[in-house]
């Protein structure tokens, strides 16, 4: 699990490099978010580490002939199957909890530790008596500022993102708010005036209160800070989504939430079903080295992802099968395979696939030789 979640990271440290670079975040930020990321990525590596356990396990007591020393001592497969059982639930329970619990934490962590290393980088760059260009669309002049605080004194603000024209805001005060939920900074300013141009004419317009949304997105490059998405809601929320649709902002986000609630059960549970699933896959495969057997292992699981990844997919254009039914469907289908795997290779009556291969490549080779 280790190794797998190192790789992952690897590949996120190359999809977050602009994350990195725009706010300076030092070695230990970094690590800190990392961590806020692994629940996410865990749901996915739990199942995978489990099945390439029982396998290698498996498959090198088959290879030293251990399995053959244990038949002929009377000692059925049945009897060695409640240590991958075991093993199988415990790995389900804590997926379960990754995926109930730990995911949105490690979300709402990361989303407000991103958020605060935003808002500490706007209040830095707006340094007293400075006219500050490197938010897109703003430029941001304050007389006084307090890092601590957040607040604003003398402010001058010229909004250039609206496509009729500028508008320049200036207020004697103001402050700097975030927002976790909208994923947004926002410059609240107080008892001030509007300056909009328009051709020829310009229109003033006093307030009590202005606010100038900055997105995030503008902000942090590399990494969706908007409203939170399904795949990174606790199971309360995603349930509160399905009992009252009114809640999500879109059709398409009704449709993920509907593919997000299984997906959170069935994951945990194909530990269970892959780690009994690799005891007859290792069997078949008796004689292969280790490095080849990884290989054909996590070429199982690609075909287990692929038939999950159709399932979410159909279910989230909502049409085809109920996502509850599809994404159920890849742990039915290996289950099965499993129950029967166990079953030929109790009787001994398994195909060996490593003979097979080796038998097809040595003809291959002899008939190349041959020509």
């Amino acid at each position: 699990m280790f190794s797998l979640v190192f790789l992952i990271v690897i590949g996120k440290v190359l999809q977050l490099r602009e994350l990195f670079l725009g706010l300076d975040i030092s070695i230990l930020d970094m690590l800190k978010l990392f961590g806020y990321l692994i629940p996410a990525v865990l749901l996915m590596i739990i199942p995978i580490a489990t099945m390439l356990s029982v396998f290698l396990t498996f498959l090198r007591m088959s290879s030293d002939r251990e399995l053959v020393a244990l038949k002929a001592s009377g000692v059925s497969l049945y009897q060695l199957l409640p240590a991958p059982v075991v093993f199988g639930s415990l790995c389900t329970l804590l997926t379960l909890w990754v995926s109930m619990f730990g995911i949105a934490w490690g979300m709402d962590n990361f989303r407000s530790s991103i958020l605060e290393l935003a808002q500490t980088r706007a209040k830095v760059v707006l340094q007293p008596g400075i006219f500050n260009k490197s938010i897109p669309n703003l430029m941001i002049y304050s007389r006084s500022s307090s890092l601590a605080t957040g607040e604003l004194e003398h402010v001058l603000v010229q909004d250039t993102s609206r496509d009729t024209g500028g508008v320049t805001i200036v207020a004697p005060t103001g402050n700097i708010v975030s927002d976790t939920e909208q994923g947004e900074i926002r410059f609240v300013l107080y008892d001030g005036k509007i300056y909009r141009q328009n051709g020829g004419e310009i229109s003033v317009l006093g307030f009590n209160q202005y606010v100038v949304r900055l997105a995030l997105s503008q902000l942090v490059k590399g990494v969706h800070l908007g409203k939170l998405r399904p795949s990174g809601m606790s199971y309360a929320q995603l349930q509160a989504i399905k009992k009252d649709p009114s809640l999500a902002e879109s059709e398409s986000f009704i449709h993920k939430t509907a593919v997000e609630i299984p997906k959170r059960w069935a994951m945990p549970f194909a530990c269970l079903v892959l780690g009994l699933f690799a005891m007859p896959l290792a069997c078949a495969f008796e004689g292969m080295r280790q490095q080849m057997g990884v290989v054909m292992a996590l070429g199982n699981f690609l075909v287990y992802y692929s038939l999950l990844s159709v399932g979410m997919k159909s279910g989230e254009s909502g049409s085809g099968i109920s996502p509850d039914i599809s994404l159920w469907l890849p742990n039915v289908l290996f289950a099965g395979l499993a129950i029967a795997g166990l079953y030929f290779t109790a009787k001994e009556r398994t195909i060996n696939l490593t003979a097979m291969i080796t038998h097809v490549l040595f003809n291959r080779r002899k008939k190349k030789g041959g020509r």
